[in-house]
């Protein structure tokens, strides 16, 4: 066992489609499940000290996160396709059969992770009660640029290896909202990273006409001038889903009311 702030974890996995994918369980209460953004891992993300999930176990919830494929403790093979969103959704999916999650849970995402969350909710949209989307991606007009450079750094990394491909993205300048946020190392292996990329390169938000169908009461948290996370997606969310609600952060300190923001979210009555 681990502990995220004051809570104790308790960590397990499973056996999908070739590849073992770990989780963290915390708290009790109603379900919420949560799928991190690209490169990254829950203890990546600890260390940044990015996001607080404390004001969401203290509300009651119980918080279950995990690894995707290939990143952090789960395992993963170099094949593009096993890193699509679609393919993604496969896994969270299956992560709910095996948590026997019969009743509608809480979906949560960040970047890579709020992808995954919204095909999911378009592909099994009983299975979810309410939606938190945090910093969505490029998406739509925005995503084929974003795209031809996971393509880029692809061939990079198979040329010149992972340390030129790091190299050339230290001197791209960071979002001034997370300027002071610890950088992490990507954590999915060298042998695995050009997958990953091609496998996003691959990937988009659903259709705007699908997002529309989605009834879920949904938070959005964005931030600003970060291209890769371009508030013109989370606007467009605003916009196309029934019950959203948008917040947008300009200072660290006030992405620091997030977690606040998601317990209250996820604790507010809806009919």
């Amino acid at each position: 066992m681990s502990a995220v702030g004051r809570h104790t974890v308790k960590q397990g996995c499973i056996w999908h489609r070739g590849a073992e994918l770990v989780y963290d369980d915390a708290g009790q209460g109603s379900l919420a499940v949560y799928a991190h953004g690209g490169f990254v891992s829950q203890a990546a993300e600890d260390r940044m000290g990015l996001f607080d999930w404390d004001p969401v176990l203290d509300a009651g919830h119980r918080l279950v996160r995990y690894d995707a494929r290939a990143h952090g403790r789960s395992t993963g093979d170099p094949v593009d396709t096993d890193y699509t969103y679609h393919s993604l959704t496969d896994d969270l999916l299956a992560l709910l059969d095996h948590l026997g999650a019969a009743e509608p849970l809480d979906a949560l995402g960040a970047s890579m992770g709020c992808g995954t969350v919204l095909h999911a909710a378009v592909q099994a949209p009983d299975r979810f009660s309410r939606l938190v989307l945090l910093i969505p991606p490029t998406a739509w007009e925005t995503r084929e640029a974003h795209a031809r450079a996971n393509r880029e750094s692809a061939d990079t990394i198979e040329r010149e290896g992972v340390d030129a491909w790091l190299a050339a993205k230290e001197k791209q300048p960071r979002p001034a909202v997370v300027a002071d946020v610890p950088d992490s190392p990507p954590t999915p292996a060298e042998r695995v990273l050009p997958s990953v990329l091609r496998g996003l390169a691959l990937s988009d938000l659903p259709s705007p006409t699908a997002v529309a169908t989605l009834h879920q009461p949904s938070l959005i948290l964005a931030w600003v001038d970060d291209p890769g996370h371009p508030l013109s997606t989370a606007e467009t969310l605003a916009r196309l889903l029934p019950h959203a609600e948008l917040h947008v952060s300009r200072t660290r300190a006030d992405i620091r009311t997030w977690g606040a923001r998601i317990a209250e979210h996820l604790s507010r009555p809806w009919p």
